[in-house]
């Protein structure tokens, strides 16, 4: 299996070599529609003024002439109307070309060899040293007709130009793959790291470190990993004191129902004893269901995505009962509850949303101080409803602040470890709200008190 280093070797050279080729199309097609015929036109005038040169000085020393004009970088062909010929500069590589050319030039017209060079060759005609890539002129010397067939000799010309591109393209191609070479492992490391930080999180360890000041999509990358991370590293953290927490939640009212039911084996124990054993019993029992319960509508709520079952319900009706089911506890408790609970109507599951209630009012309750205060606040807001349960208590921390609708968590067991709960009652809420499309947002201050701010859409 190929690594992602060789893939972006492979892919850059193969890139260069299609650019190439494509800019060597390009560059031809552009040779054969602009350069070529200005060429042919370029060297015509050059192909005329030599021959308009020796018509009008019909003495000159014909061979020296066309010796010397060679010399400063031209090829030529000269042929006569009795069929004699001779060649100047540097040897043609194909000499061949149809009579019917000569015959053309002799008789007074232009040969235009360049312009009409066969295509089929691409920007290659410009070097191509062959006789028929030449332009053809006439002229008259010493009373006979002559052919001159003349181009640049391309060679003479530009010869170090030749080694001086052909060293620029070599020198480009290397440095382009050493420099891929560089490039491409600079962009493949933090892939490497990213994936070496991915086995040692599927092997449970969660303190792995990433480059994470990169400003590119590798760099935001890195970070929501490093993110995720931390969140798995929470959720194992969180897992591992549910399972503690969960098994001495079970195991404790089981210890105590076995415990006082093997008392109740006793005869010899008054009625009145037997009585309260019973009552614990009972209570252990509430405990087990309530836990149990708790776990079944959280498993429900993941799972079903048809679990809601809407219609349209009074809200404060709703709150008021449920405050007044509450009101001996709030009232044994010494605690002052008030609320404003205008008359709404909204659409959704009146049963899963007084569990909502129920969850943020037991907090509220469990969580308050002796003779503290709880404020219940119902408000119409365009298309949506906000409710506010404010209370007097305990509070929260920044940490537990940011935890607290994660499952099976619970605050800081020092400030807690007397009051009962799971650490599901708030992720139960959060679920359900988020099954509303609703948003619940929490504000607290230690030791001052904690308000949820619940806001649901009316109609869904």
């Amino acid at each position: 299996m190929k690594t992602l280093y060789v893939k972006f070797v492979v892919i850059f050279i193969a890139i260069l070599i299609l650019s190439s080729i494509l800019a060597f199309l390009i560059s031809s097609a552009y040779y054969q529609q602009v350069l070529k015929p200005d060429n042919d036109e370029k060297i015509t005038k050059i192909a005329q003024s030599v021959s308009t040169y020796i018509d009008a000085h019909p003495n000159i020393n014909l061979d020296e002439y066309l010796d010397h004009i060679s010399s400063i970088g031209y090829q030529m062909y000269l042929i006569d109307n009795l069929g004699e010929e001779g060649f100047w500069g540097a040897t043609f590589r194909d000499k061949s070309l149809s009579t019917s050319m000569i015959e053309l030039v002799l008789n007074g017209n232009t040969y235009h060899g360049i312009l009409n060079f066969p295509q089929e060759t691409f920007v290659t005609g410009f070097f191509a040293n062959e006789l028929m890539n030449t332009i053809g002129v006439p002229f008259t010397y010493n009373e006979r007709n002559y052919a001159l067939f003349i181009r640049p000799d391309i060679k003479l010309l530009f010869n170090e130009m030749h080694y001086l591109f052909g060293w620029l393209l070599v020198f480009t191609i290397l440095l382009s793959i050493i420099m891929v070479l560089f490039s491409t492992k600079y962009l493949v490391k933090p892939i490497s790291k990213l994936t070496k930080a991915t086995k040692s999180l599927s092997n449970g360890d969660f303190n792995v470190e990433l480059d994470s000041t990169r400003h590119d999509e590798l760099g935001e990358l890195s970070n929501s990993f490093l993110r995720m991370a931390r969140k798995l590293e929470q959720m194992d953290d969180v897992r591992k004191e549910f399972i503690s927490n969960i098994s001495h939640d079970i195991q404790s009212p089981l210890s105590n129902i076995k415990g006082y039911t093997k008392l109740l084996e006793n005869e010899s124990i008054t009625m009145e004893d037997r009585g309260q054993y019973i009552t614990i019993i009972h209570d252990e029992i509430r405990r087990l269901s309530n836990l149990t319960k708790q776990l079944v509508l959280l498993a429900s709520l993941d799972r079903s995505d048809n679990f809601l079952k809407k219609k349209s319900f009074n809200v404060s009706e709703q709150i008021k009962e449920l405050a007044q089911n509450y009101q001996w506890l709030v009232s044994e408790k010494g605690i002052m509850l008030s609320y404003s609970l205008p008359d709404v109507y909204m659409f959704g599951d009146p049963s899963l949303l007084n569990t909502v209630w129920d969850n943020l009012l037991t907090n509220a309750i469990k969580y308050n101080k002796p003779d503290g205060s709880i404020e219940i606040s119902l408000e119409e807001k365009e298309d949506s409803i906000i409710v506010r349960f404010k209370d007097t208590g305990i509070g929260l921390n920044y940490s537990e602040i940011e935890r607290i609708f994660d499952r099976f968590y619970r605050a800081d067991t020092s400030r807690t470890r007397t009051i009962e709960g799971t650490g599901l009652g708030l992720s139960i809420v959060w679920t359900i709200i988020k099954l509303h499309e609703g948003h619940i947002q929490v504000e607290s201050k230690e030791n001052v008190g904690t308000t949820f701010v619940v806001e649901l859409p009316i109609n869904l």
